[in-house]
C-alpha cells in the first residue's frame, strides 16, 4: 500500500510542475492567415483608373452648360434669293440665313422638317414649300453666340403654283412675269423671318 501511494504521490507532482497542456497547439479557428487581407489591414490591389469597384458608388459628373433652345429673342432668321431679278427660263433658288444674335449659345432644329419657304405676290400666296414636301427631316445643332449659318443646298422654285392637290400634276399654274415682283418669307424651329426678300420675274 505504501508503495502504491508514493507512486501516486509522484504522478500528482509530476502534472502540478510540468503542466504538459500548456504546450498544446492553439485551434487554428482563431487564427487568421498572415496574407489576408483582414488580418494584415493591406489593401486589395489596384483597380484600373476610372473603374469602379463592386458595391462602390459612382460618382455623377457635374453636367457642363447645356445650351437650351433658341428663342425668337435669341436668334434671326432671314430669307435669302441667290438674284433680284430672273430673266425667262431662270428659276429663283431660295435659303434661309440664320444668327444667334445672343451672347450664349444656343440649340435648334434646322432640319426640313422644320422649314418652311413662302412666296407670295401681293396678298396671294403662289408656293409654299410645306404643300408637296416629301421626307422630311429632323437635324437639331447648337449655334454659338454670334453665328451665322445657310442653308447648304437651296430650294429652287419652278415658278409654279403649289398646292396640297397638284403635287403630280405637270400642268400647274404659272406665275406671271413682265417684271411681277414676288416676295419669299421663311421660319424654321417656329421662327418666322421678320422681313422678305424681293425679287422680280421678266
Amino acid at each position: 500500500m505504501l508503495f502504491v501511494l508514493v507512486v501516486v504521490i509522484a504522478a500528482v507532482v509530476f502534472v502540478v510542475i510540468a503542466q504538459p497542456w500548456r504546450g498544446a497547439p492553439q485551434s487554428s479557428s482563431s487564427l487568421s492567415p498572415v496574407d489576408s487581407p483582414a488580418a494584415t489591414g493591406a489593401a486589395s490591389p489596384s483597380a484600373p483608373p476610372g473603374a469602379v469597384t463592386p458595391g462602390a458608388a459612382a460618382s455623377t459628373p457635374t453636367p457642363g452648360g447645356t445650351p437650351g433652345a433658341c428663342t425668337a429673342n435669341e436668334v434671326t432668321v432671314d430669307p435669302v434669293v441667290d438674284q433680284t431679278s430672273y430673266a425667262s427660263g431662270q428659276n429663283p433658288k431660295l435659303s434661309i440665313k440664320l444668327t444667334n444674335t445672343s451672347g450664349v449659345d444656343c440649340t435648334i432644329n434646322v432640319g426640313s422638317a422644320q422649314q418652311v419657304f413662302t412666296i407670295t405676290s401681293g396678298s396671294d400666296t403662289w408656293w409654299r414649300s410645306t404643300d408637296c414636301q416629301t421626307d422630311p427631316s429632323d437635324q437639331v445643332v447648337t449655334l454659338t453666340a454670334g453665328q451665322s449659318v445657310q442653308s447648304a443646298s437651296p430650294l429652287t422654285w419652278d415658278r409654279t403654283r403649289s398646292s396640297v392637290d397638284t403635287c403630280n400634276s405637270t400642268s400647274r399654274p404659272r406665275a406671271g412675269a413682265g417684271g411681277a415682283t414676288y416676295h419669299l418669307s421663311v421660319s424654321i424651329g417656329g421662327i418666322p423671318s421678320t422681313q422678305t426678300a424681293s425679287f422680280q420675274l421678266n
